[in-house]
């Protein structure tokens, strides 16, 4: 069953167009994480999903009713659609037991409140106030305030932006793993590849007001669909085919027309050689390895991960070499 189906809707601002005939489906239980740069149009699309903004062309449709038509707009309280946001937005006036409530119309508040808090993690809070909690208490309580009606959407606008790194890898696998264990569908806006493929089941990547791939997050890593994909994915390096066969051993020569070759720091590896073609020309130190940069007889540069043991010094000869198992990946430059 098709939790939700976007049907090629746009949003103009203006001269702006902030979303451009975007579709998909979300899965019944599924996690999607949008993910792409500021201005991408990620958080417009969320917003016209929530009823918050009106769609201009295309349809929205929710558990097989359509919501939104370009014509007609079901509000957003009408659509049973739970939001979480980068700011909370908690009520500062009410207990946590006051926020997680507020949305609950019906049966057994207090109960319901109770089952919430022990899902996030937050048993005994209830009488404390969202100025008295961390970054990642707020953030917990928000997600059981929009859990708590039971919604048959959640949709989280980039809801870890706030938090320090430590404490926002902690909170982001904690709120994957309820979304998880109470099936909830949701859609997931972030500008951080690293957050969009430890949460989503599939990660859409949007540039300009459109979706540019679809896929698994092993799939938008491994194979993008073009230079930009690859390098908001990921870190890599992009070379001409003749390029990277030339200088990197373990390529095929192939010249696939204009394809480039991306290769990235752990796809490439090499052998100190007094003699070698490259030379190591910068060494950065990323505390469970080292990642240093080649220059490549060509004038490119390629990075390569090593374990944090092995310290080479900048200007050693060394020569370069793909990985076993590691093929370069032809993209398009685009």
């Amino acid at each position: 069953m098709t939790a939700l189906r976007v049907d090629g809707v746009s949003k103009r601002f203006g001269d702006v167009m902030a979303v451009d005939g975007v579709s998909f489906d979300l899965g019944e239980h599924e996690l999607l994480a949008l993910v792409g740069p500021s201005g991408c149009g990620k958080s417009t699309l969320l917003r016209m999903i929530a009823g918050l903004q009106p769609t201009e062309t295309g349809s929205i449709e929710l558990g097989g009713s359509i919501v939104d038509d370009g014509r007609r707009s079901v509000p957003p309280e009408a659509r049973r659609v739970g939001l979480v946001f980068q700011e909370h937005a908690l009520f500062p006036h009410l207990t946590v037991a006051g926020n997680v409530a507020f949305g609950v119309r019906s049966g057994d508040r207090s109960g319901r409140v109770t089952e919430m808090l022990g899902l996030v993690g937050l048993v005994g809070y209830g009488d404390r106030y969202p100025h008295e909690l961390s970054g990642g208490e707020r953030q917990r309580v928000a997600l059981a305030r929009a859990l708590a009606p039971e919604p048959a959407l959640l949709l989280l606008d980039e809801p870890f932006a706030s938090l320090d790194p430590n404490l926002r890898s902690r909170v982001r696998d904690d709120v994957a793993a309820i979304l998880r264990g109470t099936g909830t569908p949701a859609v997931f806006v972030t500008h951080t590849q690293f957050d969009a493929m430890a949460v989503g089941d599939r990660v859409a990547v949007m540039q300009g007001g459109r979706i540019v791939q679809i896929d698994t997050p092993e799939g938008v890593f491994h194979t993008p669909t073009n230079r930009f994909v690859a390098a908001f994915m990921g870190e890599a390096s992009f070379l001409p085919w003749s390029e990277a066969s030339s200088d990197i051993a373990g390529i095929a020569p192939v010249q696939p027309g204009a394809a480039l070759a991306m290769i990235r720091p752990d796809d490439v590896t090499f052998t100190c050689a007094g003699e070698g073609s490259a030379e190591i020309v910068a060494a950065e130190f990323r505390g469970s390895s080292w990642c240093y940069t080649m220059r490549l007889p060509s004038g490119a540069v390629v990075k390569s991960l090593r374990s944090h043991l092995e310290r080479i010094a900048v200007g050693t000869r060394v020569e370069p070499s793909m990985r076993p198992g590691h093929e370069p990946v032809v993209v398009e430059p685009g």
